[in-house]
C-alpha cells in the first residue's frame, strides 16, 4: 500500500468508505487530530509578522514548532494503525491444529494486541496535545482566524475520543489484565485533563468571536 499520507483526500475518504478493513477508525482519529495541529499551524502563520501580535511573536513561533511536529506525528499515526491491524490479523490466521500451535498462536495475538493498545493510546496523547496547544493559539494568536483555534480543539477532542475506543476495544481482549489496567488508567487520566481543556478552549473561542 502507498503511504496514505500521501495520498489525496479523496481517496482516503473513499477508502474510508469502502469495504476493505483498513484504513478505520484509528486512521480517522489521527487524521482528526493531524487536522487540528494543521490548525494551530494555520493560527501561527496568520499571526507571526503582525505588528500587533510582536510581543508574543516568539511564543507563537515555538507554538508552530510544537505543532507541526505534532501534525508530522500523527499523520504518520494514520498508517501505523493500518500495520498494527494488519499485524494483529495476520496473528489470528497462525495455524492452530497442534497444542504447540495454539499456544504460539495465542501468545502471537496477545502482543499483537498489547501493540493494538499502544499505538492508539499514543495517538489519545498527541490528540490531547493538540488541545493543549490550541488554548495557547485560541489565548494568543490572530483574533481574526480564532474560530480556527476553536475548530482545532474540537479536531483533537474528537481524534482524542476516537482513538480512546480502540484502546478499549483491545484492552478487552488482553489476557495480561494488569497491563490492560495501567494503559487504560493512563487513558483515563489524558482524557479527564483533556476534556476539561477542550471545553475551556471552545467557551474562551465563543467568546471572542
Amino acid at each position: 500500500m502507498n503511504e496514505i499520507k500521501d495520498k489525496s483526500v479523496q481517496t482516503f475518504i473513499d477508502e474510508l468508505a469502502s469495504k476493505a478493513p483498513t484504513p478505520g477508525g484509528g486512521s480517522a482519529a489521527a487524521a482528526m487530530g493531524a487536522q487540528g495541529a494543521a490548525l494551530i499551524s494555520m493560527v501561527c502563520n496568520l499571526t507571526i509578522g503582525k505588528p500587533k501580535y510582536a510581543e508574543v511573536e516568539v511564543e507563537i513561533r515555538e507554538l508552530l514548532k510544537k505543532s507541526e511536529a505534532l501534525r508530522n506525528t500523527l499523520m504518520n499515526m494514520i498508517k501505523a494503525d493500518i500495520d498494527v491491524f494488519e499485524r494483529l490479523m495476520a496473528t489470528y490466521g497462525l495455524p492452530k491444529e497442534s497444542d504447540e500451535e495454539k499456544a504460539a498462536r495465542s501468545v502471537a495475538i496477545q502482543g499483537a494486541l498489547k501493540e493494538a493498545v499502544s499505538i492508539p493510546l499514543a495517538c489519545v496523547q498527541a490528540c490531547a496535545d493538540v488541545i493543549l496547544l490550541s488554548r495557547v493559539a485560541a489565548n494568543k494568536g490572530n483574533v481574526a482566524v480564532i474560530s480556527d483555534a476553536g475548530v482545532a480543539a474540537m479536531a483533537g477532542y474528537g481524534g482524542l475520543k476516537s482513538a480512546a475506543l480502540n484502546v478499549y476495544t483491545n484492552t478487552a481482549g488482553l489476557k495480561d489484565r494488569v497491563f490492560a489496567a495501567a494503559k487504560l488508567a493512563e487513558l483515563e487520566a489524558i482524557l479527564n485533563d483533556a476534556e476539561t481543556v477542550a471545553e475551556e478552549v471552545y467557551q474562551l473561542v465563543k467568546a471572542k468571536l
